[in-house]
């Protein structure tokens, strides 16, 4: 993968790079601001991008405003958001501006090289990588949307998984469920969410965003 890394501090932005280019990956290009960030971004257009949150100027919201100025003319650019801490607003803003190739993961929770790559390939192919942390924090606050009322317990458990970014026999593994009972599952919750079967959308990532982004 073509891989553009923006994070202000040397060494973790140089570590990344390293561990990267050890997994075989290119990264074309590293960003210390969220200028520089935004012009690497429509620069290069690359598979997919690693994007601190906090960044120079303003050491506020830099990393996160590239991203929605680039996705706004690279729509669905893949971007992996990288923060200190739970961001709910920045999370919001970010997923409500694109239904694919999103990732958040906190700095702290990434304690493994192949999660951190793995999550990353998941956003890059058009899906979702949510640390559970934010996940919590997401749906801790926030009113319920009418439809995710409808959804059992067990549906409850198999979306917020997926809204992880595991794959049906990940979830079957973690529920100790056989992967129909989780075919079944992710059916039902699908149509009670209003998601058809529609070739031009991905069903997965339209479901954990109606999750994630409730009103």
């Amino acid at each position: 993968m073509r891989i553009v890394v923006a994070e202000d501090l040397y060494l973790l932005r140089d570590g990344m790079v390293r561990l990267l280019e050890a997994y075989g990956h290119e990264v074309v290009a590293t960003a210390s601001t969220g200028p520089e960030t935004v012009t690497a971004l429509l620069t290069w257009r690359p598979d997919v991008a690693v994007v601190d949150v906090r960044m120079p100027p303003t050491q506020s919201d830099e990393g996160l405003r590239a991203v929605l100025a680039a996705r706004a003319q690279v729509p669905d650019l893949p971007v992996l958001v990288l923060s200190q801490h739970v961001e709910q607003l920045y999370a919001r803003e970010l997923l409500a501006n694109g239904a694919s190739g999103i990732g958040y993961f906190l700095k702290d929770s990434v304690f493994d090289a192949d999660q951190f790559v793995d999550a990353l390939e998941r956003v890059a192919a058009g899906g979702t990588a949510m640390d559970p942390a934010v996940i919590t924090r997401l749906l801790s606050s926030g009113t319920t949307n009418q439809r995710l009322e409808r959804l059992t317990e067990r549906e409850h458990s198999v979306l917020a998984l997926m809204a992880e970014g595991l794959s049906n026999q990940a979830i079957s593994r973690r529920l100790f469920l056989s992967e129909s009972a989780v075919s079944k599952y992710t059916t039902s919750l699908f149509g009670k969410l209003g998601i058809t079967d529609d070739d031009g959308s991905n069903r997965r990532v339209l479901a954990v965003l109606r999750y994630l982004n409730k009103p």
